[in-house]
């Protein structure tokens, strides 16, 4: 079971904000579930959840837009965040007085109702970024890595784009053509669909 919330606000960095619209994605079964990227608001995520247990709160990267409602969901639901150490500085701008729970690396299997979660480690939009597998559901949720149209942004600090784009080519497009790619924002997609257009990526730089 993959449940969709959706929630707007602020994206912060290098002194720019943004206004924008974040998915955030809900796993599991009817008794438990991992929720991915609080973004925003903590109380739509909270009556998505819906009095199930919350195994973890994993956040794809620690951009303000992904983790900012991460530890009232927390507190109110009881549920560690997990967060890879290399973005640690950037979670800190948001929360510099508490820091996630558990790290996540690549290669960690996660488990809410029975849904199986592989952790992808996913370099370039940001250091610590992530991906999250699940390999009996044909999914990848992609956080900014990769968005229907082409991988996550790459302009702005602590990204770089040969980085994303190596992460991009070797951890996702050699992902079967039928995965639905679920990111941070904007529509679904498939592995299938993008895979074609790298070569495109490549050549306009972002």
């Amino acid at each position: 079971m993959i449940d969709q919330v959706t929630t707007a606000g602020t994206f912060s960095l290098d002194g720019q904000d943004f206004e924008v619209e974040n998915n955030i994605w809900i796993l599991g079964d009817a008794d438990e579930v991992i929720v991915v990227d609080a973004a925003h608001d903590h109380r739509p995520i909270a009556e998505a959840v819906a009095g199930r247990r919350v195994v973890a709160i994993v956040a794809t990267h620690g951009h303000n837009d992904h983790v900012n409602a991460s530890v009232a969901l927390a507190d109110e639901v009881g549920a560690p965040i997990w967060l890879h150490p290399a973005d640690l500085g950037l979670w800190r701008r948001v929360f510099p007085d508490r820091d996630p729970d558990r790290e996540l690396a690549d290669g960690n299997r996660l488990d809410a109702g029975g849904v199986a979660i592989d952790v992808v480690h996913t370099p370039g939009h940001t250091p610590g970024g992530c991906c999250l597998v699940l390999p009996d559901e044909g999914v990848v949720i992609t956080g900014d890595t990769l968005f229907k149209g082409g991988p996550g942004a790459t302009g702005r600090s602590f990204s770089d784009f040969p980085t994303i784009i190596a992460s991009v080519r070797d951890k996702l497009l050699v992902l079967a053509d039928g995965t639905r790619v679920l990111p941070g924002h904007g529509e679904a997609t498939t592995i299938g669909d993008e895979r074609p257009h790298l070569g495109e990526w490549i050549a306009r730089g972002h």
